[in-house]
């Protein structure tokens, strides 16, 4: 039999990472399994350039510079990290559990999920031609803003991620649309202070109905909602932050199931499941209280291991205060 890691942390974004650095900082022998080619997640995968507001000790930082420190931050301990793996089975035995990837089997104590709400995707717009645009004219994340330097932007969406955008490419484009079908807009109080104080010129109740490419821009088409007014923009080109599509298929798969409900892992004060040594943090989970807030993914998971490690090592020296730890 091969080596058996004491905790195996399902899932490579903030909250996992965190847990993996915590759970070295108790001696775990411990391991992330992340089935994106990268750390970071959705965060990365999705929203690169948003600004994070939730960090302790930041303003504002944005998302690939905090998994940046976070990855600085898990490389100082000796954490075995496994990308492109995607966990196709989780089985119970003797020593624990067994976990199966597409890459290799590997054996584990304890189970950390934290694979958010599954495998995601960006939620696509439904407007005719729009799919042959994408990365062209139309992009669901930004890998840079500057290539939207002195171009004129119409963002479509509502939420914290839509307002973040705007505001981030204001400094950068000619001129900014934000256009929501909605008046009020679901982004955080501060978010929409800033935004309704800002240039960015808002585009409301209105839903994106027609994509008309002329020459190098695009004409854009909107419909108002519950109403008939028709208005027409050009633009150079469209951001689309309506969200994502997410499903957990794969964890559907396995032979060991944690109690779920809506789809996120029920778990109790300690992050536990209803199943021995297996504990569940992050967006994934639910409990009573549950803020979906990356500053409360990285007390999950510190919450986490002390209780897997408790449980595994009762007569091993409890956590160090913050200001007593050396690496």
């Amino acid at each position: 039999m091969s080596e058996i890691y004491d905790i195996t942390i399902i899932g490579g974004g903030p909250a996992g990472m965190f847990a993996g650095f915590y759970s070295g900082l108790r001696t775990a022998k411990v391991q992330i399994i992340e089935s994106l080619a990268q750390l970071g997640g959705q965060v990365s995968a999705l929203y690169p350039e948003k600004y994070i507001h939730d960090v302790a000790g930041f303003t504002g930082i944005k998302a690939n510079d905090l998994i940046d420190h976070l990855h600085k931050q898990l490389m100082q301990l000796p954490v075995d990290v496994r990308l492109n793996e995607t966990v196709t089975d989780l089985s119970k035995q003797t020593y624990g559990y067994q976990i199966v990837t597409n890459r290799g089997t590997y054996q584990t104590k304890a189970v950390i999920t934290a694979t958010g709400v599954g495998a995601f995707s960006p939620r696509r717009l439904a407007v005719e031609g729009a799919q042959e645009l994408e990365d062209k004219h139309i992009f669901y994340t930004i890998p840079d803003p500057h290539r939207f330097q002195d171009k004129t932007v119409l963002i479509a969406g509502g939420g914290d991620s839509a307002i973040d955008t705007a505001l981030m490419l204001q400094k950068v484009a000619k001129h900014v649309y934000l256009m929501h079908r909605r008046n009020q807009f679901r982004g955080m109080e501060h978010g929409v202070e800033l935004l309704e104080k800002s240039a960015v010129e808002l585009l409301t109740p209105y839903l994106l109905k027609k994509i008309e490419p002329m020459q190098d821009q695009l004409l854009l088409t909107m419909k108002e909602v519950k109403g008939e007014h028709l208005l027409q923009k050009q633009v150079d080109d469209v951001i689309v932050n309506y969200g994502f599509i997410s499903n957990n298929k794969t964890i559907r798969q396995w032979q060991i199931q944690p109690e779920q409900q809506h789809r996120l892992f029920v778990v109790d004060r300690q992050m536990k499941t209803n199943l021995p040594l297996i504990y569940a943090i992050g967006d994934g989970v639910d409990y009573d209280g549950k803020l979906d807030l990356i500053a409360t993914a990285f007390a999950e998971g510190p919450m986490a291991v002390s209780a897997i490690m408790k449980k595994l090592y009762p007569n091993r020296r409890g956590p160090l205060h913050s200001t007593s730890m050396e690496l």
